[in-house]
């Protein structure tokens, strides 16, 4: 959801280059994408206690000076702006309702602030029972803390964890044990595929993977 938007961010501000051709935008947007992924790993292990809203902003300050892009005053905090309008992927609603109809409940851990979160749900299609944030744990995933506040909170008897993320959410989740269904929505290439026994292309058939991976060995 979040890289889906910020692309489109991206290629935005990469057009800003003052020598950037029309025909170069695509690549440069992917770039300073590229360059904000990296960015933001860096300044979330440099600060794990500072709000997202930050993370944010210093992290697409820093790839825009790396990419040469101009950053005009409006567009600073254009990611903690517009993050709460950033579109659902099609296949959630569905998905996440088959799961909750088979008796699942659902919780988030995020990386987000809450408030960031508390109005990025008012969007998402369905209920979810519990939040775990940053701003909660005090750090950043792929910190173990969101896992081990919502175990303590919340006490799961069954856990499987579902998530886009390979760096955030896959490897602590194999860290701890977890059960788990990396959405490789960009058919990313692990560099572990030990570590994704399950893997789907999108939310298609999440509730048949989740029950796979819950199942006892």
């Amino acid at each position: 959801m979040g890289h889906v938007r910020l692309f489109r961010n991206s290629d935005r501000l990469a057009a800003r280059h003052p020598h950037q051709r029309r025909a170069d935008r695509a690549g440069a947007g992917a770039r300073l994408l590229e360059a904000y992924n990296r960015h933001e790993h860096a300044v979330q292990a440099e600060s794990p206690a500072v709000r997202y809203r930050h993370v944010l902003a210093e992290a697409l300050r820093r790839a825009c000076e790396e990419e040469k892009v101009e950053l005009g005053a409006d567009d600073a905090t254009v990611l903690a702006e517009t993050l709460p309008y950033w579109p659902v992927f099609p296949d959630v609603a569905a998905e996440l309702s088959a799961l909750r109809e088979a008796g699942w409940r659902l919780a988030l851990l995020t990386n987000c602030d809450r408030d960031l979160i508390a109005q990025t749900r008012r969007r998402l299609p369905v209920p979810f029972e519990a939040v775990v944030t940053a701003e909660d744990a005090g750090a950043y995933k792929p910190s173990d803390a969101h896992f081990e506040l919502f175990r303590s909170s919340y006490e799961p008897e069954v856990w499987v964890h579902a998530a886009q993320s390979y760096f955030h959410d896959m490897e602590p989740a194999h860290r701890l044990g977890l059960p788990r269904v990396w959405i490789n929505r960009h058919g990313a290439r692990p560099s572990d595929p030990s570590i994704v026994p399950h893997e789907l292309p999108g939310l298609g058939g999440l509730l048949a993977a989740v029950e796979t991976a819950a199942a006892p060995s």
